[in-house]
């Protein structure tokens, strides 16, 4: 249980990804909309509705995470898709958001009552900043050079709400879209390509966990590296004298048999002392 938990806690610590911008730049204009808020609810009522939601949510996820087998081998191609599947059948069956929609989310959240175009994109970099991520594209950049463009071609603010000021930046989008490579239609590839970074990192984190959780066990237990062909010997030792004394006891047992047997009643008994191994040495 203790690993399903820190399965399920590291896929919400990194989410977001490198296609948080690639996913802005396809579909910037979705979330300049003003949207209606949601419905008011009573603090009491809010916070056991939010209470139950989780821990359905939570108890979905983690049955599905004891019962699948996780290798965690984030160098492995094959480990990394076989966790990223596991991931997304959690998220489906939980009814979680994937890292795509927690991002959006998250924008359409945070950028929620915004009036004016360059508040928005500077809202956007301050996601971007907060979860670590990097504008390798320059595509920020590109975006304010847009805005600056079809602001000294209105002579005025572009205000959200402003239908053909919006259609203008639209337009400039599009043409950044298309230079950066980036198309509507491959969304859907570039929301897998980041589910498998996700499931690398997540992989290499927890790996790094283990590794970690090793080390302090074998210093607490005082485990040196440099021993342990020492401790592999000691092992072989208690093994093979495993083994012999197992040997001894079935000796000794047909021994008993041999006594109670009529054919053999004047055979010479086997010293027990001569089964000892040194014996033989």
């Amino acid at each position: 249980m203790a690993f399903a938990s820190r399965v399920l806690s590291k896929s919400k610590q990194l989410s977001g990804g490198q296609i948080l911008l690639q996913g802005e730049h396809a579909v910037p204009v979705r979330f300049f909309a003003k949207e209606a808020a949601p419905a008011v609810l009573k603090g009491d009522e809010m916070l056991k509705n939010i209470f139950l939601d989780v821990k359905k949510k939570f108890e979905t996820a983690m049955g599905i995470l004891r019962k699948e087998k996780i290798t965690i081998e984030p160098e492995n191609p094959a480990a990394v898709e076989q966790y990223a599947k596991v991931m997304k059948t959690v998220r489906e069956k939980a009814d979680l958001f994937s890292e795509s929609q927690r991002i959006q989310y998250t924008i359409q959240t945070r950028t929620q009552g915004i009036p004016d175009a360059r508040t928005y994109l500077l809202t956007l970099k301050e996601i971007r900043v907060r979860r670590g991520l990097t504008d390798e594209l320059g595509a920020e950049a590109m975006m304010m050079d847009a805005l600056e463009k079809v602001e000294k071609e209105i002579s005025k603010p572009l205000m959200r709400n402003d239908k053909k000021g919006m259609a203008l930046l639209m337009a400039e989008f599009d043409k950044i879209n298309k230079k950066l490579g980036i198309r509507k239609e491959d969304l859907p590839k570039y929301e897998e390509q980041l589910e498998l970074k996700i499931a690398k990192a997540q992989l290499e984190e927890l790996k790094k966990e283990a590794l970690e959780a090793m080390e302090t066990q074998k210093k607490r237990l005082g485990i040196r590296k440099e021993d342990l062909p020492k401790y592999e010997e000691q092992l072989e030792l208690k093994i093979a004298k495993a083994q012999l004394e197992e040997l001894k006891k079935e000796a000794l047992e047909a021994m008993e048999t041999q006594k109670k047997r009529e054919e053999f009643k004047d055979e010479e008994m086997v010293d027990v002392k001569s089964l000892d191994i040194r014996n033989f040495i």
